[in-house]
C-alpha cells in the first residue's frame, strides 16, 4: 500500500496505467488499428500523449502522420474509438491489476470517498473497472465522454473533487502521465506518481 499525505481526505485515481496495467495492451492496439488504416505508429507515440482523450489524438495523427502514408484518408474519431475499445474489451483479460495502487484503495474502502478521473472514455473505463471487480469503489467516475476539458488542464481533478465534495487541496491523486499530474498538480492536489513504484 501506499502511504498518503497527512490530511488526505478524498482519493482520485486514473485508471490506465494507474489502477490496471493496460497500457502495453491499449499501445498494441493503436498500432493495430492504426496500421488498418494505413498509418504506422512511430515509437513513442502513445507514450508521448498518454492521458489524452482519443478524439484529440486522432486529430493530431489525422494531421501529422496521415499526410505522410500513402493512400491513407482522415480517421473518423469516434468510429475509431468505437473500433479500438471494443478489442480492447475482448482482450482486456490481458491486463492486470496494478496490485500496489489497487491495494492502496482496497485499504481506503468505506474510510476515505474516491473518484476516477481518465481520459479514456466511459466504455473503456468501465470495462477496466469491471475486470478488476473495483468498479462500486468509486461514487465519481470522470471521462473523456464527460464535456469537461480534458488533462493537462485541472477541470477534471477540480470536478471530481466538487463532486467528492472536499476540497481539491484535501485530495491526494495517483497518476502515471505527465499530463495526468499536471493536472491534479495545477488543481491543487497531492501526487503519487504510480510510475516511481517500478523504478
Amino acid at each position: 500500500m501506499i502511504a498518503l499525505p497527512p490530511g488526505t481526505r478524498g482519493l482520485v485515481f486514473d485508471c490506465d496505467g494507474t489502477l490496471i496495467d493496460s497500457m502495453p495492451l491499449h499501445k498494441r492496439l493503436w498500432a493495430e488499428c492504426l496500421a488498418r488504416h494505413g498509418v504506422i505508429l512511430p515509437e513513442g507515440f502513445v507514450d508521448t500523449h498518454a492521458g489524452k482523450p482519443t478524439r484529440v489524438i486522432i486529430d493530431i495523427i489525422n494531421r501529422d502522420l496521415v499526410p505522410l502514408a500513402a493512400g491513407a484518408v482522415a480517421i473518423e474519431s469516434a468510429a475509431f474509438q468505437h473500433e479500438k475499445e471494443s478489442l480492447y474489451l475482448e482482450r482486456i483479460a490481458e491486463a492486470l491489476p496494478i496490485e500496489p495502487v489497487v491495494a492502496t484503495a482496497r485499504e481506503q474502502l468505506g474510510r476515505l470517498p474516491m473518484a476516477v478521473v481518465s481520459g479514456g472514455c466511459r466504455m473503456s473505463v468501465g470495462g477496466s473497472l469491471r475486470a478488476l471487480g473495483i468498479e462500486s469503489w468509486f461514487s465519481v467516475v470522470l471521462t473523456s465522454d464527460d464535456a469537461i476539458a480534458p488533462k493537462p488542464a485541472p477541470d477534471l481533478f477540480l470536478q471530481a473533487a466538487e463532486q467528492l465534495g472536499i476540497e481539491p487541496t484535501a485530495c491526494h491523486a495517483f497518476e502515471d502521465a505527465d499530463a495526468g499530474i499536471a493536472a491534479a498538480l495545477a488543481a491543487g492536489m497531492t501526487v503519487t506518481d504510480v510510475r516511481l513504484l517500478y523504478e
